[in-house]
């Protein structure tokens, strides 16, 4: 499937082309991984900035690497820790405008600057998160977190019916 490239004057635009094709490479897919793979894709390629793009998925009381674009990456963050974990266990978006400065943070790739992270859950299942970084020190706003949320809430949905 041919995700088109483009470009956009405002973030809005930016995160309504990316729920449209995030739609198209979810609605007929049925296994999970394939799925989570595409959206990852999908999110790398369609937001500018960013070094890592993916999915930690809770198994067994841990997350879990699951699929992503970028680097090699931790294989398990227990609940509580770093920032993946710290929205686990919150069960909130956590926004960090410097790593560097985060005392938490777990790193992998030592260019990421900036990271937000999104629970994915869905009538009180959780699934785990949607992480992404950015080599740019304050990549993320209020913008990207309403957008990344909406997305969140799409994949989670769709975790639902798998």
């Amino acid at each position: 499937m041919e995700i088109p490239f483009r470009s956009f004057d405002t973030k809005r635009e930016t995160y309504s082309y990316l729920s449209e094709q995030l739609k198209k490479v979810l609605e007929d897919t049925q296994d999970q991984t394939a799925g989570l793979a595409n959206a990852a894709s999908v999110l790398y390629l369609l937001l500018p900035r960013l070094n890592w793009a993916g999915f930690y998925l809770m198994k067994d009381g841990v997350l879990v690497l699951g699929p992503f674009q970028g680097k090699p990456a931790v294989s398990q963050i227990p609940v509580g820790s770093g920032v993946c974990g710290t929205a686990a266990l919150q069960k909130t978006t956590q926004v960090v405008q410097d790593v560097h400065a985060c005392e938490n943070h777990i790193a992998c790739d030592l260019n990421s600057r900036s990271e937000i992270v999104v629970p994915l859950e869905k009538n009180g299942r959780f699934f785990g998160v949607l992480d992404i970084d950015s080599p740019t020190v304050s990549r993320f706003d209020e913008e990207d977190q309403s957008g990344l949320e909406q997305a969140a809430d799409m994949i989670s949905e769709w975790l639902e019916n798998r």
